[in-house]
This record gives structure tokens, C-alpha cells and sequence, in this order.
């Protein structure tokens, strides 16, 4: 099964692509969709036609995308939340099924502890990878892929493998 895991971002969207066979984890491909434009439905467009080509590309049977956490800043809220609409949107039309993780969950699934560091995220996944030291160098890629993890982890332990 392949998953697509993504870390919405309205600068710096990333997404992992990963591979379960059995019980068996293994990396695919990673990257970063950047939208440097300074309009945000400029950025959102970016996005989604990115979102879009890498959906085509990888041709994932679920995504995992990460959900919104509550951030100081209302507007940079909103935003994050018009960013998850359009990878959201972008999924839906491919008839690529959805599911939501916490930060917590994540660093849960990835660390075994909910509060752990990007440092410690970052170290976990290309451990359970079997990644080099630099072989990512992106934090929103390696939380993509961290994403993408909790989700095939959820569904060994949930027991809802195909």
C-alpha cells in the first residue's frame, strides 16, 4: 500500500511518499512544494496543481495529512486552514481516501512520546527508514514522512490493513 503523507504549510508544503508491504515500512520519495507568491489564493493554487501532480505521480491509495493545531495568531490559522482545504480538495477529486493525525499523535507514533522535538522526529523516521544523516533535509519533508508513518502504523495496529 502506498500512503502519501503531508505537512501542510502556507510557505513550505511537504509530503513523504511511502511504501507497507506486510508489516514492512519503506521510503519512496519526499519533497517540498514551496509557494513563495505573496497573494494567498496565489499560494493556494501553487499548492494545489503541486498537491495534484504529485498525487498523479505517486498514485498513493490513502493520504494522511496533519491536522490544524491552535495557533497564537488567528490569521496564520485561517490560512494553515485554506492550505489543508485545497491538499484536501486535491485528494477528494482523485478519490484518494483522507485521514487526520494530531502533532501529538505523530510524535507519539514516530517517538513514543507526544511532546518530543523536530530533532527527535527527525532522528526516529530516518531511523525507521533507514535513512542517512542528510539524506533529508527539509523539516517539512521529514514531518511529511513522519505523517505518513503514524498512518501506516495506525492501520497495523488498528488491524485495518488491506
Amino acid at each position: 500500500m502506498i500512503v502519501c503523507g503531508i505537512d501542510p504549510g502556507t510557505r513550505y508544503t511537504g509530503y513523504g511518499i511511502l511504501n507497507m508491504e506486510g508489516s514492512k515500512y519503506s521510503y519512496i520519495s519526499h519533497g517540498t512544494i514551496a509557494s513563495k507568491e505573496r497573494v494567498i489564493s496565489e499560494r493556494l493554487k501553487t499548492i494545489f496543481f503541486e498537491i495534484t501532480r504529485v498525487l498523479k505521480q505517486y498514485c498513493p491509495q490513502e493520504m494522511a495529512i496533519e491536522t490544524s493545531f491552535y495557533a497564537v495568531n488567528a490569521q496564520s490559522a485561517l490560512k494553515l486552514g485554506q492550505v489543508r482545504g485545497v491538499i484536501i480538495l486535491a485528494a477528494t477529486l482523485l478519490d484518494i481516501p483522507i485521514f487526520e493525525y494530531s502533532p501529538t499523535e505523530v510524535k507519539k507514533a514516530t517517538c513514543a512520546y507526544g511532546r518530543a522535538g523536530k530533532a527527535q522526529v527527525s532522528a526516529m523516521v530516518k531511523t525507521i527508514l533507514n535513512l542517512s544523516e542528510d539524506s533529508i533535509s527539509s523539516r517539512d519533508a521529514t514531518d511529511a514522512l513522519a505523517i505518513g508513518l503514524c498512518h501506516l502504523s495506525s492501520r497495523r495496529f488498528k488491524g485495518i490493513l488491506r
